[in-house]
């Protein structure tokens, strides 16, 4: 008896650990994206503090996507295997212990209400395309690779429903003209180049409209 005590009391501590150091992480994590890696920007100056981006910018949403996939994105810059003039001078800097907590601060953050649905036949176009796909130029379904409702598939196919369509369509337009590359078997740019003009507006606008579901089980 006195055994099995021991053993609830450390599984208890064990578990009260974990949440404290969980914690912390989220806290150091809001610290870099407010103060930045002391070389360039902090986070907050293009996703804001709350994660939400900016649609007119083409800056992504970070709040509520998986941990993991941010951080991935953040070594990729910091590699080179990923490129960007904004974004590698401003984490070029960041330990894997800031990154990590960048990470898990985002995707903690609430996700933010879907924008009303523009263009009707627009947006029914590019469901199509999320759903369904268009076999007849062999493009697959968005939902294939980045889950029911576009809504992610852990680190490697993040959630692509709420995300914001000028960023959606800057980085399809990367993939097409290789300028992106970082991503499984160059699936994406397969894709991407047998997407028209037409269809990147379209599923870019779908699943703008669409709402995010927090990845990692924060906040909606």
């Amino acid at each position: 008896m006195l055994k099995r005590y021991w053993r609830l009391t450390l599984a208890g501590a064990l578990l009260v650990s974990g949440t404290v150091q969980a914690q912390g992480e989220v806290t150091n994590g809001q610290q870099v994206a407010m103060q930045g890696d002391g070389s360039g920007a902090p986070c907050l100056a293009c996703h804001g503090l709350d994660g939400a981006g900016n649609n007119a910018a083409g800056f992504p949403r970070l709040a509520g996507l998986d941990e993991k996939y941010i951080a991935k994105q953040i070594r990729d810059y910091n590699s080179g295997q990923r490129v960007s003039p904004i974004m590698q001078p401003n984490v070029d800097n960041l330990s894997e212990q800031q990154i990590l907590a960048v990470a898990a601060y985002y995707a903690q953050q609430p996700v933010p209400a879907a924008p009303a649905a523009g263009d009707a036949e627009l947006v029914a176009q590019g469901e199509k395309i999320a759903k369904r796909g268009d076999w007849n130029h062999y493009i697959p379904a968005c939902e294939s690779c980045h889950g029911p409702d576009n809504q992610g598939m852990g680190a490697t196919f993040p959630g692509i429903a709420g995300q914001h369509p000028n960023y959606i369509k800057q980085q399809l337009n990367a993939w097409r003209a290789g300028d992106r590359h970082n991503d499984p078997n160059q699936l994406m740019t397969g894709v991407a180049e047998r997407l028209s003009e037409q269809q990147i507006e379209a599923v870019a606008a779908y699943l703008g409209a669409q709402q995010a579901v927090a990845a990692n089980g924060g906040p909606q």
